[in-house]
């Protein structure tokens, strides 16, 4: 079983949820459409998830110590106010089974990527690619990971866009 992650860009939360869940949150309406059938910016980050690991690697950027429960990604779907998470619904399923979370990147992060100068990539490369949770191929690999997370930040930063990140079991 893998856990796989993709981060994209989208104008507000309605359309990050229609696009990787379904209209308005409806998972059982969705299309089979995935981000590219919207034409969405995304890119396949595989086992990165947003907290840790891309966590870890804001922190090497903005030169801090890591922690996990500092600023955080924010939980958009499911949404606990309305399925409050464990709690069992008659008559239908709960969402938390469906294998699928979506979350919100904080604004300082997307800055805080969008602000990184080639000239420290290699150091950053190095500082991530030595944490335990990441499984990065190689030095390159982990460069072209960055670039790719400084790229996405700068587009959703030029079209005022929040970046998400889309998980599924």
């Amino acid at each position: 079983m893998g856990i796989l992650h993709d981060y994209f860009r989208a104008p507000d939360a309605s359309a990050a949820v229609d696009w990787s869940v379904g209209p308005g949150g409806n998972w059982d309406q969705h299309s089979g459409a995935g981000l590219n059938d919207h034409d969405a910016d995304w890119f396949d980050a595989k086992g990165l998830d947003p907290n840790v690991v891309l966590g870890q690697l804001v922190a090497f950027a903005k030169g801090v110590p890591f922690d996990v429960h500092a600023t955080a990604p924010a939980l958009v779907w499911p949404d606990e106010r309305l399925w409050p998470q464990g709690e069992d619904r008659p008559g239908q399923d709960s969402p938390w089974e469906t294998g699928l979370l979506l979350q919100r990147l904080p604004d300082e992060w997307i800055a805080t990527l969008a602000e990184i100068h080639d000239e420290h990539l290699p150091l950053l490369a190095l500082q991530w690619f030595d944490i335990p949770e990441a499984p990065f191929a190689d030095f390159i690999d982990v460069q072209d990971t960055i670039a790719a997370f400084r790229a996405l930040a700068c587009r959703a930063r030029d079209h005022g866009h929040a970046v998400y990140c889309k998980t599924v079991v």
